[in-house]
């Protein structure tokens, strides 16, 4: 196995564990209606979703990294241009492993507080949870998608995988632009079909994607 077949192949293998970490990041309850007077007897929701999301920082990294000198030498620009909104895609990653801790100090003063304080720390935790969901469902994924479609542009001008896949990504990128905008703009919340289904798109072809590095990687031709 040559070099570049074997960074397709981890990169590809990177993209799986990206998504399985996302999967496991999830903090069910800080979606409760009452998550302060919860998150204190679930902290091991909140411990295990820091370490997945922080599992996701080189994962996502990894992944540009490693197709970063077969990008480059398609176009240098757009693989440059790439790999660093996964850069800055890291660093909100990395702001929103900050932001979970948050939510433990908070509920334990929120059990510990009279009428008056409990509706200070409430307001306070509504303030710390929509900044989570702006910095993990907006800038974030915002930042990701623009390198995606510069990935994704990329890619199918030169054809290492099938424009297919290329269109298909172009397409999921797009639209989960329009999710995190919908959610800037409070004309959705996260957890609802209409935010899984536009971003549905964009994590089938990245499974898709990750499935053709692992097994074709790019084509030498």
């Amino acid at each position: 196995m040559d070099t570049t077949r074997r960074a397709t192949a981890i990169a590809g293998a990177l993209v799986i564990v990206g998504m399985i970490a996302g999967m496991l990041s999830v903090v069910p309850a800080l979606e409760e209606p009452r998550y302060l007077a919860l998150i204190s007897a679930h902290e091991s929701q909140v411990i295990v979703g820091a370490f997945f999301q922080f599992i996701m920082i080189p994962a996502y990294v990894g992944f540009a990294l490693y197709l970063y000198p077969a990008l480059r030498a398609e176009n240098e620009a757009l693989s440059l241009g790439f790999l660093g909104f996964r850069l800055i895609a890291a660093a909100f990653h990395f702001i929103g492993v900050i932001l979970l801790p948050l939510f433990l100090v908070l509920g334990q003063a929120f059990v510990q507080a009279d009428a008056l304080g409990a509706s200070h720390l409430q307001a306070l935790g509504e303030l710390l949870r929509t900044a989570r969901d702006l910095v993990n469902h907006v800038a974030l994924i915002i930042s990701l998608s623009l390198g995606d479609l510069l990935l994704f542009y990329l890619l199918y001008r030169s054809k290492l995988v099938p424009r297919w896949l290329s269109g298909w990504g172009l397409i999921g990128a797009g639209s989960a632009m329009v999710a995190s905008f919908l959610v800037l703009f409070r004309l959705t919340d996260v957890v609802t079909p209409l935010y899984l289904a536009i971003n549905a798109p964009l994590a089938l072809q990245s499974l898709v994607l990750a499935i053709w590095l692992i097994t074709r990687g790019f084509d030498p031709k």
